[in-house]
């Protein structure tokens, strides 16, 4: 039998009653104990010089928001948390552009909601909407929310600001959460929503017309991925910091190569210990980290990491830090998990850099952003023309109709990089994979050979090998600087590394 709190004197209050986010397994709570918990707590207010990181740029990137969208309301939601198992959540992480505009990047941004609302034709002023702090006591229900509301409460998942702390973390108005839905009854101006982020916003901001109001909130997407393509000084330095941590992570991993050799599941020890590094430094990984040996390699998303590994293989690791500010790094190394490159991995590994410093060597302002796309690949397609395994001239197979050497290759050589790993993906083709590079511009360049384990176009001792380098690049006034330069490329270098770190 449960155990009841009646034998206090009172009736138990059942959990129906509060209307909270607790589970199945808690104990009544008694209104004595109820009136007791909202007694005697000492105020915790925030340091008074407490802001965001991101607080001196914030007014800028309101600016050029609004000059976009003149008269019309904008609407940026956070996100909502996601179930991973019956009462379980994922561990939330608030969207990028809702992030970027803010400067709010923690898991207690869970369902709050960024509005530009219009002042005129010419302006907008940006007001948070935000669950505040659990008051300690007074209201019936919100009063116990700080002990009893498994989702929200401080004393499950930690402390949030009050309404005054967030205006002043961030230097936007801050209002409670629940006067949005006001905000959102009766006559509305033109409105926009960064749609497809928080479900319950995308309905009870409906709009007329599905068709408009989609193409509409496309365009928002598209406006908020391209404002963020040119990364400011303190946006280089964060993902130069990701970078750095990154670097650490190759180091740990490295170091730990004989205990994940020894492992039935190397690739998971491999994962974990960079996973660690990516936690004790910064919000934690970018992305999953890809830990591929063998011919597991050839896949190029492989994060599974269930393999045991070969002393004899090789180990592709794509992995990056994601700051607590939310830029992450994303760099890959293809290392010889006994130190030394055999004569068939060093020849193919040699050809994917050589691939990768063409591409390098394309970056500048004003290349077209395919630019070392295509020179990466020409190099490819020349190398497996030379080793015979093309069966037509690297012309042929390059040109556009054809493509044959994407057999063994696959993907794109790059991508931009910031507060996701594929960064303003929603930028629309001219301003981005039909543009041009510009000063501030940060991207990855990464060419990869792909040779899959069963394919008879190889002679046998190929098979079974993939290849990937990858570092992160920063477009500079008269080029571009490698990020990533120091982690070594080189075979030779990489030898060197590993021997250092291991002994």
């Amino acid at each position: 039998m449960p155990f009841q709190e009646a034998r206090l004197g009172v009736p138990p209050v059942t959990l129906r009653q509060t209307g909270l986010n607790t589970g199945s397994h808690d104990l009544p709570v008694s209104p004595a104990l109820d009136a007791f918990m909202g007694t005697s707590w000492a105020p915790t207010p925030l340091p008074a010089a407490n802001r965001v990181p991101a607080h001196a740029a914030l007014p800028g990137r309101h600016a050029r928001l609004s000059a976009a969208f003149p008269g019309e309301r904008l609407i940026v939601p956070a996100g909502r948390l996601k179930v991973r198992s019956n009462d379980v959540d994922y561990r939330f992480r608030p969207h990028s552009a809702y992030a970027w505009l803010t400067g709010l990047a923690g898991e207690d941004q869970v369902g709050h909601v960024l509005v530009l609302e219009p002042t005129g034709p010419d302006g907008h002023e940006p007001v948070l909407y935000l669950r505040p702090r659990s008051p300690r006591g007074g209201d019936p229900v919100r009063g116990a929310e700080f002990y009893r509301d498994r989702r929200y409460g401080e004393f499950w998942v930690g402390r949030r600001p009050d309404l005054d702390e967030a205006a002043r973390l961030t230097g936007i108005r801050a209002e409670h959460l629940d006067d949005l839905d006001k905000l959102l009854a009766g006559p509305q101006p033109a409105t926009r929503v960064l749609a497809g982020i928080d479900s319950e916003l995308d309905t009870a901001a409906g709009r007329p017309g599905a068709a408009a109001r989609a193409e509409n909130d496309a365009t928002l997407a598209a406006v908020l991925s391209e404002l963020r393509l040119v990364k400011d000084a303190w946006e280089v330095e964060q993902l130069q910091l990701s970078v750095d941590h990154t670097v650490l992570g190759f180091q740990d991993v490295v170091r730990a190569l004989p205990d994940a050799l020894r492992h039935h599941r190397g690739e998971r020890w491999i994962e974990g210990v960079f996973n660690l590094r990516a936690r004790a430094e910064g919000n934690g990984i970018g992305y999953d980290t890809i830990a591929a040996t063998g011919a597991h390699a050839c896949v190029l998303h492989w994060i599974r990491n269930d393999g045991a590994i070969d002393p004899n293989a090789l180990l592709l690791l794509d992995a990056g830090v994601e700051t607590d500010t939310l830029y992450t790094a994303d760099i890959t190394r293809t290392l010889p998990l006994n130190g030394t490159f055999s004569p068939v991995q060093r020849q193919a590994y040699e050809l994917v850099l050589a691939a990768q410093s063409a591409g390098i060597a394309a970056l500048r302002p004003g290349a077209r952003f395919r630019d070392f796309h295509h020179a990466a690949m020409r190099v490819i397609a020349e190398g497996l023309a030379d080793w015979g395994v093309l069966r037509v001239s690297a012309e042929e197979a390059l040109a556009e109709d054809s493509g044959l050497y994407r057999r063994y290759t696959l993907c794109g050589t790059g991508h931009m990089l910031g507060l996701d790993v594929h960064d303003c993906a929603k930028a629309r083709a001219e301003t981005y994979l039909d543009g041009v590079l510009e000063e501030g511009h940060v991207l990855t360049v990464e060419p990869g050979l792909y040779l899959q384990p069963d394919d008879e176009t190889l002679p046998l001792e190929l098979r079974g090998l993939g290849i990937r380098i990858e570092d992160d690049l920063v477009i500079t006034a008269d080029g571009a600087r490698l990020m990533s330069g120091v982690l070594p490329r080189s075979v030779a270098g990489i030898e060197s590394w590993m021997a250092d770190l291991l002994a």
